[in-house]
Parts: structure tokens; C-alpha cells; sequence
């Protein structure tokens, strides 16, 4: 039962239309705040850590919209899912650096779009497919229905679906050599068996994956970022060029490189980032601990 509960209400709300659905993650998320659960803490200590120049009023009035524009996205998931691509162009209203992006594309080596968790990340993805052929990893979900609606969301258009492991890897760099477009969530922690280095984010240590250094410099490939701001009436395609340090030959630049592009994306709507998510976890013991508090 639980298993089919989720995937029913998702195509439930995939039929209102996005106004009602952010109306709804609104309310959602000032429920999440009200709560003060486990999204509310991490969020309030994300911002505390990476915005001390604001006061805590601001602090807090930020972490709450922070809840409230994460609660959007996941009521507006399902209609992007379910939804065809005709029906989304309508949505995006405007797009900046729609040149950078082909332009890229021209040079003939392939693109590394990183796609953070800002904005409606799901909206990314349909876009550069609309561009050109699209690579991009995937984890499979615990609950198996839910998994196959997400996938089949994710797999329009020119989208190939990469796993998260050796063969998706090999997918990812043929992609790359064949001139098309690799999209990575760069902003996730990297899993122990991944390897990672500690890197600068918003002022803070944070463990980030050595993937994207290791395909652009086997590749040649050019590098971009790209979201999709929430903005009236739909979504504002935002595509930026990369810090230069990501194409450092050393490691560590080229990672503090790639944690500047995220944090580049960050501040031009810091209330549209998933701040909810334990980004500065997992750091090795000389590094002070973060989310010490209760659940």
C-alpha cells in the first residue's frame, strides 16, 4: 500500500495547474517550518553556517522561505514528470545563456552541464534535451513504483538514463567524446566508495566529488551550469559559464572550482537552493562536526 500511496498522489497533483501547486507548496512548507522537524533544523544550520554576515532575524526569515520554495518544487515534480515537453517550453518565460550553452556545444568536445539542487532542478534536464542529446546518472529510489515514475519522468525526449556506477561512468565520458551533453548534480555528498576532497562551499569544508575533474580532464569537454529559477508565470532558464579553476590540472583547484560554480548559482537566488539537504557531512575528524542537534 505504501508503496503505490506516493506515486498516486504524484500523479494526483500532476494534474493542477503550477499556480495551485505552488499556492500548495507554500502552505506545505510553512507547515515545515511550524513542525521545526528534521528539514527546518538542517536548513536554519546550512544558513547559519553559510550566511554569517546576516543577523539572525534575516537568517531565519531566509531558512523559512528556503522550506517553503523546496516545498514548491516537490509539489511541481509530478506536472514536469508527467507532463510533455511542449507543455513545459510554454513555462519557461525567459532563458539567459542559451548562447553560452550552444556555443559550447559548437567547439564539437561535449558539455558538463552541473546542475545543482537550486531552482526546479527537474526542469534542467528536459531543456538541455531539447538542445542536444543528454546523459545523465541516476539512483535508483527505494520504493520500486515510485522509482519507475521518476525514471519514465526523467527519460523524455534525448535523455539517456546513466547508473551510478562504472558503467554509467563509461556512459557518461562516451557521451562527452561524442560531443553531446553530461548533466551532473554536483552539489551531492560523495558516497564513500566514490571517493571525494574537502573543498570550500560558502566559506565552509565540504567533502565534493572528484567525478567532474576527472571527466574534463580525460575529455577536453567544456563546462557550464544551469537552473531553473522560479520565477511569475513558470521558469527562468539561468546557464552560466564555470569558474576556470574547475579545468585546473590539480585536483584541488579543480574541485574548489566546481564548489564556486554551485556557489555562483547560490547567490543569485539563495532562497531557491536546497538548503534542507546535509551538505557538510561526512568530513573527515579534524573538521568540526556539523548537525549536532536532536532529532
Amino acid at each position: 500500500m505504501k508503496d503505490h500511496l506516493a506515486p498516486l498522489l504524484v500523479k494526483l497533483f500532476a494534474r493542477l495547474p503550477l499556480c495551485l501547486l505552488r499556492v500548495l507548496g507554500n502552505l506545505l512548507g510553512r507547515f515545515m517550518w511550524l513542525l521545526n522537524g528534521r528539514a527546518a533544523k538542517i536548513t536554519r544550520e546550512n544558513i547559519r553556517l553559510c550566511f554569517p554576515e546576516l543577523t539572525p532575524v534575516d537568517q531565519t526569515a531566509l531558512a523559512k522561505q528556503s522550506l517553503q520554495e523546496t516545498a514548491k518544487t516537490a509539489m511541481e515534480a509530478g506536472a514536469i514528470w508527467r507532463n510533455s515537453w511542449a507543455w513545459l517550453d510554454g513555462k519557461i518565460v525567459t532563458k539567459e545563456g542559451d548562447d553560452v550553452l550552444r556555443s559550447k556545444l559548437a567547439q564539437g568536445k561535449g558539455v558538463l552541464v552541473l546542475a545543482p539542487h537550486h531552482g526546479n532542478w527537474e526542469v534542467v534536464a528536459p531543456y538541455l534535451a531539447s538542445v542536444a542529446n543528454l546523459t545523465a546518472m541516476y539512483q535508483p529510489l527505494e520504493n520500486p513504483k515510485m522509482d519507475e515514475l521518476v525514471l519514465a519522468g526523467r527519460s523524455k525526449l534525448n535523455i539517456s538514463m546513466a547508473p551510478t556506477n562504472r558503467k554509467g561512468v563509461m556512459m557518461l565520458f562516451k557521451a562527452l567524446q561524442g560531443g553531446t551533453i553530461v548533466g551532473i548534480l554536483p552539489d551531492q555528498v560523495p558516497a564513500k566508495e566514490a571517493g571525494g576532497e574537502v573543498a570550500p562551499f560558502m566559506g565552509q569544508p565540504a567533502l565534493t566529488m572528484t567525478l567532474v575533474h576527472g571527466l574534463v580532464q580525460r575529455t577536453g569537454c567544456a563546462v557550464c551550469s544551469c537552473y531553473a529559477e522560479r520565477v511569475d508565470g513558470g521558469f527562468k532558464i539561468v546557464v552560466m559559464e564555470a569558474d576556470p579553476a574547475i579545468y585546473s590540472e590539480d585536483l584541488q583547484t579543480s574541485v574548489a572550482g566546481l564548489n564556486a560554480s554551485v556557489a555562483a548559482c547560490v547567490k543569485r537566488a539563495p532562497a531557491q537552493y536546497q538548503w534542507e539537504y546535509k551538505r557538510f557531512r561526512r568530513l573527515p575528524p579534524e573538521y568540526p562536526k556539523c548537525y549536532q542537534f536532536k532529532r
